[in-house]
Parts: structure tokens; sequence; C-alpha cells
């Protein structure tokens, strides 16, 4: 079982888009686009957010292979060329919680494919975390809570010390799922439209701490 010296932390988990580094836009933007052209949609965008590719290809283009092989392709040049920054505060945040010995992983729908761009942008990514799941490491994708679930056993923690961090609808409703502490992330949606999920809703990192979090962490399941 997990034990973090900061005393009621014992893990915690990160989506990657909107949560670590900056890149909604640039997957709205794409997904928007594609909905219009083939379904008529105009927010296609928001209602796959945190989902794997897999799963959105055999949810809306199951017959579809060669839209498939297109957007594989398209997609592929925006993730090489996407800058990648970080979501503001986010590397400190990390850092106080490696300092304080809280173990840290990322639990993202992205591939393996995908994330080799980001460690091109950021060589110190994948020192920033112990370990780093993908969509190949999971069979359901998010909403489901698989890749929490998966999170909290890797590192032996219970649901009631894991922080997980969110901004999409289905990750958050994967978090919510697994029973984790879930603070979500007003990058992708309103604070309002997330508020329901969450058990905290935060703009971005740089008023956030893990003595705070830590403390609410305690306080919410103090009162159960």
């Amino acid at each position: 079982m997990a034990d973090s010296s900061n005393g009621t932390v014992a893990a915690a988990l990160f989506d990657l888009d909107g949560v670590i580094v900056d890149t909604e836009g640039f997957y709205s933007r794409f997904w928007d686009r594609i909905g219009k052209e083939q379904f008529g949609y105009t927010d296609f965008g928001s209602s796959i957010k945190g989902q794997t590719l897999e799963n959105i290809f055999s949810t809306y283009f199951s017959c579809r292979t060669d839209l498939q092989e297109a957007i594989v392709a398209d997609l592929d040049v925006l993730e090489r060329d996407m800058p990648y920054e970080y979501v503001p505060g986010v590397v400190d945040f990390i850092a106080e919680l490696k300092k304080a010995g809280v173990p840290r992983a990322v639990v993202t729908s992205s591939n393996r494919k995908k994330m080799a761009n980001v460690y091109v942008r950021h060589p110190e990514f994948r020192d920033m975390f112990d370990i780093i799941f993908t969509g190949e490491d999971f069979s359901r994708s998010k909403p489901a809570p698989d890749c929490y679930l998966l999170g909290m056993d890797t590192f032996g923690a219970g649901p009631e010390s894991t922080l997980i961090f969110e901004d999409s609808f289905s990750g958050l409703k994967a978090a919510r799922d697994s029973g984790g502490f879930v603070v979500g992330l007003a990058t992708t949606n309103s604070r309002d439209a997330i508020a329901p999920l969450s058990d905290i809703v935060i703009d971005d990192f740089t008023k956030t701490s893990l003595s705070r979090l830590s403390g609410m962490l305690s306080g919410k399941h103090s009162t159960r």
C-alpha cells in the first residue's frame, strides 16, 4: 500500500490534455470540423473529449475505414506540430508532489505515438511522473473508470486517498465513478458545467497546493 509522507494523499492521477498541457483548443477545432462535415454537428468535439481514438472510431465511424485513415493522418500532423504548452502552475505543483513523496501518474486516452511528440517538446516530462498510462493500457475508454482504477491499483492506493485531475466530461465521470477525490479544471468547460462532477473546481494550478487539497481530502472522508 502506498504511503506518502504528506500523511493523506497516496496517489495523484492526472489526465493530460487540458490538465497538464493546454491542447484542448486544437482538438476542439479539429473534431468540430469533422463533426460538421460528417454529421452537421456544431459541437462534436465536446462530445468525444476524453475518449480513446479507437472508441471514437467504433462509436461514430465504424464502417468508414477510409475516413478513419484520413483522420489518423490529419491527427498525426496536428499532434506533431502542437506546442504542448503547460497549463499554468502545473509544473510547480507536480514538483511539490514529487518533493512530498506522492506517487504521480499520467492517465490519458492518448496513444503512445502522440506521447512521443510530447516528449520531444518536453524532454523532462517523463521524469515528472512515476508512470504514464496511455489508451493502450486499458480496454474500456473513459467515461468508464478502468483507467483510474488501474492507476490506484498500481500505486496500492485506495480511492479515499487518491487525487484525480480532469477536465472533460468523460474524464470527470470516470474519475467520479472510481471513487477518488476529483479536481476539475475549467480549462475546457465552464466551472458551472463541471462542478456537479467535481469535488473542487480550479482554473489552473497557480493557486493550488498539496496542503490545501490534502486538507479537503481528509475533510471529505471524515464526514462520511
